[in-house]
């Protein structure tokens, strides 16, 4: 039985004028039309495709491929609303319903929203919502502190960013940890620093420890090797110090400070920094 709303590999059972069509097992044959059907496609040829369907509520196959698929968090935009609800362009010629009961805010023509996509049990349509919570896993995760993960950014509060793990487990990355430009909806790699008791995720976007240190903080890195672990700069220095000794900008010298103290790799006094 093809599954709706998902890539499904289905065979080839007849040609027909307006298209082909394909085996869906106990449903009836799916049609794919004529305009999405490969060159010299043939009976009895395996097709990759996706399954949903169409404005007239007729299952149907396409070889093309959709931004996101049913159980998939995606960062999709509004292309126009109606009184049903938001539609949004996800890469197929049919566009993507959000109703407006599955809207966390109501939603506006031209902005981009991270939605979770999923199949309606009553109507056997895809849909998609801005309720995220209902659909993240809230069980305590298995993952252990310095683990590897991929992280999509759905949310910012006053302690920094929401971010969705691995597209099923919600998690937070500290403002006071970031130092570098994101925004709601960017996909990045991440890590997990340390899983709460609540079962709450704390990630960060370097490694803890020497393994992903960014050029300027090597830099300074460096020369606390070479002065024997301490120096006498701190992000109280001067600008034109920091400039002559480093070669960098003091705002530049003081977040890297900052990602070396947060990766516990400096202790920062009054007057010197020291390697930890």
């Amino acid at each position: 039985m093809a599954d709706v709303g998902k890539m499904n590999k289905l065979t080839v059972v007849r040609k027909a004028e307006h298209g082909i069509y394909l085996s869906g097992e106990r449903q009836s044959d799916i049609l794919m039309p004529k305009a999405y059907v490969p060159d010299n496609c043939q009976v009895d040829d395996e097709l990759d495709v996706f399954v949903y369907r169409d404005s007239e509520d007729r299952i149907i196959a396409t070889t093309q491929t959709p931004l996101a698929m049913v159980g998939d968090f995606a960062f999709l935009k509004v292309v126009g609303t109606t009184p049903v609800g938001a539609f949004l362009d996800w890469g197929l010629q049919k566009d993507l319903l959000v109703p407006f009961k599955e809207q966390r805010y109501r939603m506006k023509t031209g902005q981009s929203y991270v939605v979770y996509v999923y199949l309606d049990k009553d109507t056997d349509r895809v849909a998609a919502s801005s309720k995220l919570n209902k659909f993240l896993n809230l069980e305590p995760a298995e993952y252990k502190e310095g683990e590897e993960v991929d992280l999509m950014i759905f949310d910012k509060t006053d302690l920094g960013y929401k971010v969705i793990v691995d597209n099923m487990h919600a998690g937070i990355l500290y403002e006071n940890e970031v130092f570098q430009p994101v925004h709601i909806g960017q996909q990045l790699k991440g890590f997990v620093s340390k899983i709460r008791s609540d079962g709450k995720i704390d990630i960060a976007l370097q490694k803890t420890g020497y393994e992903h240190i960014d050029p300027i903080a090597e830099i300074i890195l460096n020369y606390l090797k070479a002065h024997d672990g301490e120096m006498n700069f701190t992000d109280k220095s001067p600008a034109e110090e920091i400039y002559t000794t480093f070669g960098i900008s003091k705002k530049n010298f003081k977040k890297a400070l900052g990602a070396l103290y947060r990766d516990k790799i400096i202790v920062i006094g009054k007057e010197t920094v020291k390697l930890n």
